[in-house]
């Protein structure tokens, strides 16, 4: 019986080790030691809310699965039917086309054409490299329409500190504004705020013990190096999401449970905001020809 992922790839940098499916590109398990640092799911098994896929050409939520392409109304699949909305995108449970397969590195394309509610062909590669702590995501879009496109990037991993439980870890977020998820039809998301005096105030970090997140965090402060650094930690042990300049927004979830090991953690790059297709807010804008490169990674600190 075929795998609803389809072929599973591994890579592997020392005692570094990643799993990448075929169906959707997604990151199904990352190691380092034989230490687990994303909740990996059975590669029989669907990915659970989203883990570890690929969101594109737009992360997050899109209202009513509507949008307006030069005057035109498109409408979208509704693919999040509980509110009416389009979720994550149209290659997450789309087979990608392996490119090159490496013994640390790995790449897949995918065309996106003819899709309801997408009137501009794209062609995106992602490529997952290896070093020996260090896992890095490079994500390429290129216009292949006879017109200008807005489009947005995204990714839904969710991470773990080997068997530390998940409400003893601290989250570090570099995160100055804030998105809150709120119950409610179509797009539940409340105004942009200050973190300041808030329960999202995350950049001194917080324990995610009682904290019940589906929240957007923007207003991303970037370190001397130009990326943004958010970190998970217990004691002393430390894992760092850093995201290119680009990736100006990231999302984070805590769903009670994912793969039956109790509460996770998703820390979702993405280069928009939820109906970015609608608002325009930060995306990246292709002219005919013109390709984007952006990428993000996560590193196991010693």
């Amino acid at each position: 019986m075929a795998k609803p992922t389809g072929e599973q790839f591994e890579i592997t940098r020392g005692t570094a080790r990643a799993v990448i499916t075929e169906i959707g590109a997604g990151l199904r398990a990352f190691e380092v030691g034989g230490v687990p640092y994303v909740d990996a799911f059975p590669e029989d098994a669907k990915p659970p809310k989203a883990a570890g896929q690929v969101l594109l050409p737009w992360p997050n939520r899109t209202k009513n699965a509507e949008w307006v392409y030069e005057d035109e109304k498109q409408q979208l699949e509704v693919t999040e039917e509980a509110r009416g909305n389009a979720i994550h995108g149209l290659t997450r449970h789309r087979e990608w086309q392996l490119v090159e397969h490496a013994e640390s590195s790995i790449t897949f394309e995918i065309e996106v054409r003819d899709e309801p509610g997408w009137p501009v062909p794209l062609h995106a590669t992602i490529e997952y490299a290896l070093a020996p702590r260090e896992l890095t995501v490079t994500h390429q879009v290129r216009n292949d329409g006879e017109t200008e496109i807005g489009v947005g990037v995204g990714t839904h991993p969710y991470f773990r500190l080997g068997d530390v439980p998940t409400d003893e870890l601290t989250l570090t977020l570099a995160a100055d504004r804030v998105r809150p998820f709120e119950d409610g039809p179509q797009l539940p998301y409340a105004d942009e705020q200050d973190v300041d005096g808030t329960e999202y105030d995350l950049r001194e970090g917080r324990i995610l013990g009682g904290c019940d997140f589906d929240t957007t965090f923007g207003g991303l402060a970037p370190g001397e190096d130009g990326r943004h650094h958010h970190l998970l930690s217990y004691q002393d042990k430390l894992l760092e999401v850093w995201t290119g300049p680009d990736f100006k927004w990231v999302q984070v979830f805590t769903p009670a449970d994912l793969v039956g090991r109790g509460r996770a953690v998703a820390i979702e790059p993405m280069t928009c905001p939820a109906d970015a297709l609608n608002s325009g807010t930060d995306l990246i804008r292709l002219a005919p020809g013109d390709t984007w490169t952006g990428d993000w990674g996560v590193q196991v600190h010693p």
